[in-house]
């Protein structure tokens, strides 16, 4: 195994060296009614290809990883089926939007924890091993035991996959950053509602102090 990974900013980790105890692999909000031809998404007149087409990938890097005891992590964003831990902010939008937060769709009530349509995608599906975390907001810190969880494994690098790129992935990026984890966000295996956003958001992880970016295979090849 490498002791460090190429990427495009530096050899990363940039502190330390390179091992699976230190490391776990975050997928981001693969949800059914984000990646459905016929989910929430869809219903708000996006085409939902540009973000299933990463499925493949993503699920590639699962497999390694768990294969190589890497700590998979999953998250899904929903909310209690009162409502209560989401923000009034957040349920005026969406009915400004005209899609209520709990309204029921085809894939049962939006965004509501338990619903079919909040689950995760069966292609990147978690398993026994990993660990899911149910977050009432973008990113994966907020109001969740993720950080606590971490910190208790001594895992300090954080492997970034997901959907959606300009706000889920990078409010958990900014989040894990303010934490001290190093990040590497792995930029085949993300993506947005538009395929433009989806570019400029990984060149703004380029660009940006927050931690890595590489190809999965950098991330693939350094398990070996």
């Amino acid at each position: 195994m490498t002791e460090k990974i190429k990427t495009e900013q530096y050899p990363w980790p940039i502190v330390g060296e390179f091992n699976v105890e230190r490391c776990a692999l975050l997928s981001i909000d693969f949800q059914v009614d984000y990646c459905a031809s016929d989910g929430y998404f869809a219903d708000l007149g996006l085409d939902t290809s540009h973000l299933s087409s990463i499925l493949g990938p993503v699920a590639e890097v699962l497999k390694t990883a768990r294969n190589k005891g890497v700590q998979v992590i999953h998250t899904r964003e929903g909310f209690h089926p009162d409502l209560s831990d989401c923000p009034q902010t957040k349920v005026s939008r969406a009915i400004e939007r005209g899609h209520p937060m709990g309204r029921n769709g085809r894939y049962g009530r939006l965004l509501i924890q338990g619903e079919p349509g909040w689950d995760i995608v069966e292609a990147v599906y978690p398993h026994s091993d990993d660990w899911v975390i149910d977050k009432p907001g973008q990113g994966a810190f907020y109001a969740t035991d993720l950080d606590l969880r971490l910190r208790s494994r001594n895992i300090d690098l954080l492997v970034i996959m997901g959907i959606t790129a300009g706000c889920c992935v990078s409010s958990t990026i900014r989040e894990a950053n303010d934490r001290g984890y190093d990040c590497l966000v792995l930029t085949d295996c993300v993506a947005d509602v538009f395929e433009e956003l989806t570019d400029a958001t990984i060149e703004s992880f380029r660009v940006n102090p927050l931690g890595a970016t590489a190809e999965r295979d950098q991330f693939i090849n350094a398990l070996s």
